[in-house]
């Protein structure tokens, strides 16, 4: 079954059609929602996740990929390492369903985690993965012969084993492009001459992660002790800081970096105010007000740098940490440091929010990444609340998968629900299929293009 005709199918809805062996047969009748869902116009992966697996590996706080450039498996990579992925596993464990074995440290068995993946067949995650594990290799993972699971163990383990030209060539066949990856800032130190670092930097670029820095305060910090003996200074003061941070934005930049990202909202909110240096502590046993200036003067020194680069900023809105992980406070980055492209990621629950602010701020923009794999219906929620609402070139739409599979399958449902919803436009507006096309193009790659600087425009 080539890409098109399993696109075409309505699979995203649930309405699968199992032939012999777990394959995911076409229907015979036509696609309600036409055939082509935009399959020429290839989806700009601007954040991404893609080697966060179990047979790749960790470290405290991140997988390999995101420390090491051109990080290969360091085992076999089954089926199960996909469908465990951190995503995945989250949601597994809970609904009360550890997905690792805590003897072997290896998923559970595939028929019991098949088992318990059922409850989550209409979720997101489930639904991108088994989409794009389909598409990759042939196979529908809820109905696959028990005789067949070495076989597609092997096809894994053998493209994993070339991960690189593996990730490319599902790219190619699920019409993905441009990818970029969030990294910590470690990961500029690495050898990127290795052949796999080489491999990996040729078609992939990075933005860095600044929230690592904002716990760079504490008196015993390897990661902060390691940076600053490469780069050759310690930042004790603003003085050493701003040095310190300067020497590291040029080597990330030197290494093909071309933004920053932060996931802050995970733990406070993005209410990042000026601070005075003279108040800020940046180094000892910080009381809570303390911890706050000092991040936020981490967070405005980094803004500074990012806005003299032009770099945009990745953020990460809503989704945990309710109600401080609200985008609004984000307005006064905006103001400050024009240069600066702010592109608020993922923003569920805060759909409002965050148009209001694309809609206010000439330098900031939405990336609906992470919504279809969350819920296909989130990102319905907010076409129909964006659409109408803010200017075209402000939505992105990567996938925030944690695979190349995840990606693939994510982007197919991405590409459905987009159609369903300029569909209604053209129904409501007026718009022509060239329009809608154009539209199109727009939101699933060319204003990515602009953003971040790389590729070239579709359409």
């Amino acid at each position: 079954m080539d890409r098109k005709e399993f696109l075409s199918t309505g699979a995203i809805l649930g309405a699968m059609t199992i032939a012999p062996g777990g394959k995911i047969a076409g229907q015979t009748k036509e696609d309600p929602i036409e055939d082509d869902l935009y399959l020429d116009i290839p989806v700009f992966c601007s954040h991404e996740h893609w080697g966060s697996l179990l047979s790749i590996g960790q470290f405290p706080g991140g997988f390999n990929p995101d420390l090491i450039p051109g990080a290969l498996p360091q085992r076999e990579t089954t089926l199960v390492d996909l469908l465990a992925d951190p995503y995945m596993a989250g949601s597994l464990m809970g609904n009360g369903v550890n997905p690792l074995n805590k003897e072997k440290d290896r998923p559970i068995a595939y028929a019991e985690l098949i088992e318990a993946l059922k409850n989550f067949r209409l979720k997101g995650t489930f639904l991108s993965l088994r989409l794009g594990i389909n598409l990759a290799y042939g196979y529908d993972i809820l109905n696959l012969d028990p005789d067949k699971l070495s076989q597609i163990n092997i096809e894994i383990d053998n493209n994993y084993r070339n991960l690189f030209g593996w990730s490319q060539k599902l790219m190619k066949k699920a019409s993905l492009a441009h990818l970029i990856r969030a990294v910590h800032p470690e990961f500029y130190l690495g050898d990127f001459n290795s052949p796999s670092a080489r491999e990996e930097s040729a078609y992939t670029s990075t933005v860095m992660r600044i929230d690592p820095l904002t716990d760079f305060w504490k008196e015993e910090n390897s990661r902060r002790d390691k940076l600053a003996v490469t780069l050759g200074t310690d930042p004790v003061d603003a003085k050493s800081w701003r040095e310190f941070l300067e020497k590291l934005f040029n080597r990330a930049e030197e290494y093909g970096c071309l933004g920053i990202k932060q996931l802050q909202a995970y733990s406070r909110s993005l209410d990042f105010e000026p601070v005075p240096e003279k108040s800020v502590v940046f180094r000892g046993d910080l009381s809570k007000e303390e911890k706050k200036k000092f991040q936020d003067w981490v967070v405005h020194a980094c803004c500074e740098l990012a806005n003299q680069r032009h770099w945009p900023h990745q953020v990460h809105v809503g989704t945990h940490n309710h109600p401080l992980s609200n985008p609004l406070p984000l307005s006064l980055l905006a103001n400050r440091y024009p240069n600066q492209k702010i592109v608020m990621l993922h923003c569920w629950p805060y759909l409002e929010e965050a148009g209001f602010l694309a809609q206010a701020h000439p330098n900031v923009y939405i990336d609906t990444c992470w919504q279809p794999i969350l819920n296909p219906d989130f990102l319905r929620q907010s076409l129909h609340t964006w659409l109408g609402y803010i200017p075209l070139n402000k939505i992105t739409m990567s996938n925030d998968s944690t695979s190349v599979e995840m990606a693939a399958g994510a982007s197919m449902i991405t590409r459905r629900v987009l159609k369903e919803s300029l569909n209604k436009q053209k129904s409501q507006t007026g718009i022509t299929d060239h329009e809608e096309r154009r539209i199109a193009a727009q939101l699933l790659h060319n204003n990515a293009v602009e953003i971040y600087g790389i590729g070239t425009n579709h359409l």
